[in-house]
């Protein structure tokens, strides 16, 4: 079997459910956590601005997140 073999198999094949982490576990200092509900607020898409440029933080129909700038 050739490496893109198993490459496209880990791909395909699905993950085992894990648990999420819990947010004590994701809070480290000077890191915060925002709840993707909190941060949209009912709508599926919110402008973030950075270093001067406009970037897109969208929700998938999938329920995924893609950002654009």
């Amino acid at each position: 079997m050739s490496r893109r073999q198993i490459l496209d198999l880990q791909v395909r094949l699905p993950n085992r459910v894990s648990r999420p982490a819990a947010p004590a576990q994701l809070s480290a200092p000077g890191f915060r956590v925002l709840g993707s509900d909190a941060l949209f607020d009912g709508s599926k898409e919110v402008g973030i601005e950075h270093a001067g440029s406009l970037y897109r933080l969208k929700i998938t129909r999938q329920g995924k997140l893609i950002l654009n700038k």
